[in-house]
């Protein structure tokens, strides 16, 4: 079973998403590491959104593979 089998949506911390919009669309791999060193930068700095960057930093590494 995947991680993400057990996810119900309802259960989310996020904000429902509006069934009527358009999803954005898949970031490419490129753009994904792009927004990874963006998040890693904020966490590294002292502020409020050093914790939700280094977190949500944390949850796109664990789900993209290496640039190596």
């Amino acid at each position: 079973m995947d991680d993400d089998e057990h996810l119900d949506p309802d259960e989310s911390e996020y904000t429902p998403v509006d069934h009527t919009a358009q999803r954005l669309a898949l970031l490419t791999l490129e753009e994904a590491h792009d927004l990874l060193r963006l998040l890693l930068t904020v966490a590294q700095q002292e502020g409020p959104m050093s914790p939700e960057a280094d977190r949500l930093a944390k949850e796109i590494a664990a789900r993209i593979p290496s640039e190596n």
